[in-house]
């Protein structure tokens, strides 16, 4: 799913925008449970890897944004400084402080599922590409690879919402990561969670998008489907799924939602749903036959989102830029390859 039209200003920049958010404590969203005056502490003392870009779940995927350019682009402008930061927050002891967190009674819950998925991509990049980052990350990432197994088993209902909550978008990120490291009981678990949520769906009826959405329901379940079924098997679903998707009902899902507000702290959601949307409507296109008659359609509406989302990754204030730049990354690069 990689796009090479990632030229190096660019990569750059994402790269310097990401170590500037990792290193910025304040503004953030402190969003515990607490249970009394001692439980105030700030964000650095509870997770010391990532209580930068404004709240732990962007702080980690833009931990990984920036290990993924530096894989990706190893001597862009940048890179030593890039490396510095990430080996003063990358620790053994920094890990051990976030893992005794979500091994305790609020580690149950928080961040779930959004911020464990990408706390399991960053693992799954940092082991395929050999970094020492991955053994000092690894106490954590064995805590909420475990977590995730057993809510992922053990879930009967999916979350179908376009924010943060949607569990096939969590989850299709948790299977790549998973089959990036073979981590084969972890991957059996998301496939036949996902074919436990939506093997039967069919005829979407939901209206996209609310105002804050960064993610489309409907793809984000077509983008899980194609990764556990096999090619035909998709095929057929995705015309059940979504059987009259030339018609005007779907006009709203074929063509980028306006946006506002980029700047604003929901507003900027919006720029995500484009981006996302982008990555997701490309990998449907090429799960279908090439001759099919939704393929045009969906690379079609994969390239208009992918242009205007673009148009919003930087200069819009610290509420669109602490995060939009992993939707950007992940458009282009993908994950876990050199």
């Amino acid at each position: 799913m990689s796009d090479t039209r990632l030229d190096d200003n660019m990569a750059a920049r994402l790269l310097s925008t990401a170590v500037e958010n990792l290193r910025r404590d304040y503004p953030t969203h402190w969003s515990h449970v607490i249970t009394g005056d001692a439980d105030l502490v700030p964000q650095r003392v509870l997770h010391p890897i990532f209580a930068g870009s404004f709240d732990w779940h962007s702080c980690v995927h833009q931990t990984w944004l920036a290990v993924r350019v530096l894989r990706s682009r190893p001597e862009v402008e940048g890179a030593a400084e890039a490396r510095r930061v990430l080996d003063s927050l990358i620790t053994p002891e920094h890990a051990e402080t976030e893992a005794a967190y979500f091994d305790g009674p609020g580690g149950g819950f928080w961040e779930r599922p959004y911020g464990w998925a990408w706390l399991l991509v960053l693992d799954a990049e940092l082991r395929t590409w050999g970094s020492p980052w991955a053994v000092a990350l690894r106490p954590l990432s064995v805590v909420l690879r475990d977590r995730y197994l057993a809510k992922v088993a053990g879930a009967r209902l999916p979350n179908r919402s376009g924010t943060h909550g949607n569990t096939a978008f969590a989850t299709g990120l948790v299977l790549d990561a998973a089959r990036a490291v073979g981590d084969e009981e972890l991957a059996a678990a998301c496939v036949e969670a996902a074919l436990r949520w939506h093997r039967e769906d069919v005829g979407y009826g939901g209206f996209e998008p609310d105002a804050a959405d960064f993610l489309s329901p409907a793809l984000t379940e077509a983008d899980l489907m194609r990764r556990v079924l096999p090619a035909d098997a998709f095929t057929a679903w995705f015309e059940a799924f979504l059987p009259n998707l030339e018609e005007a009902r779907w006009k709203v899902l074929r063509e980028p939602v306006p946006v506002d507000d980029p700047g604003d702290a929901y507003g900027s959601h919006l720029v995500g749903l484009a981006l996302s949307r982008a990555w997701q409507w490309r990998s449907i296109a090429a799960a279908l036959p090439a001759a099919h008659r939704y393929a045009d359609l969906a690379r079609t509406a994969a390239d208009a989102h992918r242009e205007a989302g673009l148009a919003y990754v930087f200069g819009h204030g610290y509420y669109a830029e602490h995060w939009l730049g992993t939707f950007a990354a992940y458009l282009h690069l993908g994950a876990f390859h050199d």
